[in-house]
């Protein structure tokens, strides 16, 4: 019987992770030896939470019910289409590529089950680029939102690495990530009649305005 070979990473791969190893940990350290991020444990698991993908997917689903505004429907519906998209995309290229957390990783992580105990890509990054590119390009917000928006996606990929959840290059693989989900969503964008007949097949209830309404 032929023995069966599991498939080797190629070379390539394998010193590139290593030096995304070593950034990583250079990164960690210097940001340690400075009191103001090492005294900041607090602040990241806040972020951590602020975007986590079930305090969001539960967030904007009691939003969705409870403001049950016609005018609203177009942004709820294609918002929760989104995040839906984004779970699934990041559990499957966690669940495919397996990369484990770093070593120093403390297993306190919200969530942390599932594909989630792997690395590859941040899923926190992904939602939060993909909550950018939504308020910005696909349903923008009035400017004076967006510093604070920037700097809150900057904050999250920040405290991704000084939290040692990530490497860098999952970061990196994060926000790209969200950046071709918000293009999928520009392109697979519903009208409004669409996400009210959405709405409507989700409640069982007839949404005023919708081609179908009678």
């Amino acid at each position: 019987m032929a023995q069966v070979t599991r498939e080797r990473v190629p070379l390539f791969f394998m010193e590139l992770l290593e030096i995304d190893k070593k950034v990583t940990k250079c990164i960690v350290e210097k940001g340690n030896n400075l009191l103001v991020f090492r005294s900041m444990r607090l602040q990241y698991r806040a972020l951590e939470v602020s975007c986590h993908g079930i305090p969001w997917l539960a967030f904007w689903i009691a939003f969705t019910w409870l403001f049950n505004d016609s005018s609203l429907i177009q942004l709820q519906v294609n918002m929760l289409l989104g995040l839906l998209l984004d779970i699934i995309v990041v559990a499957v290229c966690k669940a495919y590529f397996r990369r484990r957390r770093p070593s120093t990783n403390q297993d306190d992580a919200l969530g942390q089950m599932g594909p989630d105990v792997f690395s590859f890509p941040s899923g926190h990054c992904s939602r939060a680029v993909l909550v950018l590119f939504f308020f910005t390009r696909l349903w923008p917000v009035p400017m004076i939102f967006v510093p604070p928006m920037l700097a809150w996606v900057f904050s999250i990929c920040a405290s991704r690495i000084l939290m040692q959840r990530h490497y860098l290059l999952d970061i990196v693989g994060g926000i790209l990530l969200g950046l071709l989900e918000g293009g999928v969503m520009d392109f697979l964008w519903l009208s409004e009649d669409s996400a009210k007949y959405v709405m409507s097949y989700l409640s069982d209830e007839k949404i005023d305005g919708g081609d179908y309404h009678v």
